[in-house]
């Protein structure tokens, strides 16, 4: 089985965000992949911190996060709108590491040495 173009590019991301997060993220699942000539998107759920679900968000070359919070709401945690392509996906992923930390307690960051 070949794989397209688009979930190559999930896995890319994916393997780029574990390398990021470390052991910070979990359970990460690619899913609603559209592969059509004129519209790529997909998502990637994860688990962060041990503590939300988030979903980052890759359509036509935007990209964004946001944590999962049931009832199909969401918390946005990337600002403006960016580019997969003419963004660092490292600063990208640095700052949704800063917004994440910023909603979970300290000392739940502290016990798992995360802090």
């Amino acid at each position: 089985m070949q794989l397209n173009d688009t979930v190559k590019l999930a896995q890319e991301i994916s393997k780029e965000m574990r390398t990021i997060f470390k052991d910070k993220i979990d359970a990460t699942q690619i899913y609603d992949v559209n592969d059509d000539i004129n519209h790529r998107a997909f998502k990637i759920k994860f688990i962060a911190y041990d503590y939300f679900v988030v979903i980052f968000n890759y359509e036509q070359d935007i990209i964004g996060c946001s944590i999962e919070q049931g009832n199909s709401t969401h918390i946005l945690l990337s600002k403006g709108k960016n580019c997969y392509s003419d963004k660092n996906i490292y600063e990208f992923f640095r700052k949704v590491d800063n917004e994440l930390k910023l909603r979970i307690p300290d000392k739940f960051l502290e016990a798992h040495g995360w802090m």
